[in-house]
């Protein structure tokens, strides 16, 4: 099976972004314990970062009708504000766990809508770096 960690705006800037809010662990810091909990087993792990919206959607499409995906996305920004982005999820129909590093649900009423939530296979928020490893043992534990 082959995951694909999806990550939006500004992620690219973890670990300097407003530490006191997303943390210090960088986003390469990250991708390097994911690789380290699927090394030996049946599952591959793919990366990938834009600030671009069509880049992240163009990337959703390529995994359209290759068997065994699974998504972990981190929309960022994108979580209040995309519909290309949660159609082409819908469209590809591949299984998805939308993951945040602060609990949107506590902060600025804007942030609290997402547009992914209600059609994720689950959600984890405001848990820190930790949100990515918990969605990956999900995925390890269940596929």
């Amino acid at each position: 099976m082959n995951i694909t960690v999806l990550n939006g705006p500004n992620l690219n800037l973890l670990g300097q972004r407003e530490p006191e809010i997303y943390g210090t662990t960088g986003l390469s810091d990250i991708q390097n314990k994911m690789l380290d909990k699927v090394k030996g087993s049946k599952f591959s792990i793919d990366f990938m970062q834009s600030n671009k919206e069509y880049e992240l959607v163009e990337k959703i499409q390529s995994l359209m009708n290759k068997q065994d995906q699974f998504i972990i996305i981190n929309p960022a920004a994108f979580t209040h504000t995309s519909v290309a982005i949660r159609d082409a999820l819908q469209a590809t129909q591949i299984p998805f766990i939308e993951v945040h590093l602060s609990n949107i649900y506590a902060r600025e009423d804007f942030r609290k809508k997402s547009f992914f939530s209600d059609v994720a296979v689950g959600t984890i928020s405001g848990l820190g770096a930790e949100s990515y490893l918990l969605a990956l043992m999900y995925i390890l534990n269940n596929y």
